[in-house]
């Protein structure tokens, strides 16, 4: 049976602006920690709406959502298995961004030196491994082309 390829998606199909701010960064970072779960792609973009629809879409708001109403939450996007590890996993990578970075994606790509540190970087947040870097990356690359201009 051909493996099937995995549909790129892109953050303009969510109305999101990445270079923008957090606000947009941080939901595809979200989404992408979503998609590189061993997960259909629907199924992530389901439980994604839900953390938007339920103002769940900030790493506090995930950090002070207790951690059985997130596993509701991936629960009814359609999770069947795994949400109890990737609610624990949402919690524990929300920690650490908070810790190191304040909260903010954007501090995190502005204080890299290039995309390189910027992938090593995402890469240390839990439960974030490469392809979840890889789905990131492929949106923020034009911030660190400006800065060539």
């Amino acid at each position: 049976m051909p493996i099937r390829e995995r549909k790129q998606h892109s953050p303009s199909e969510f109305d999101l602006d990445v270079i923008s701010g957090d606000d947009d960064m941080f939901r595809w970072f979200l989404l992408c920690f979503l998609f590189g779960k061993p997960i259909r792609s629907e199924t992530a973009v389901a439980t994604w709406r839900i953390f938007i629809d339920g103002k769940v879409d900030t790493p506090w708001a995930i950090l002070e959502t207790p951690n059985h109403k997130l596993v509701n939450m991936l629960r009814s996007g359609g999770y069947t298995r795994y949400q109890h590890a990737a609610a624990d996993g949402l919690q524990k990578c929300m920690k650490q961004l908070i810790r190191d970075y304040d909260g903010s994606l954007y501090l995190m790509v502005e204080s890299s030196m290039d995309e390189d540190e910027l992938s090593k970087r995402i890469q240390k947040l839990y439960g974030v491994g490469p392809k979840i870097a890889e789905i990131f990356m492929r949106e923020v690359d034009e911030i660190f082309a400006r800065r060539v201009e």
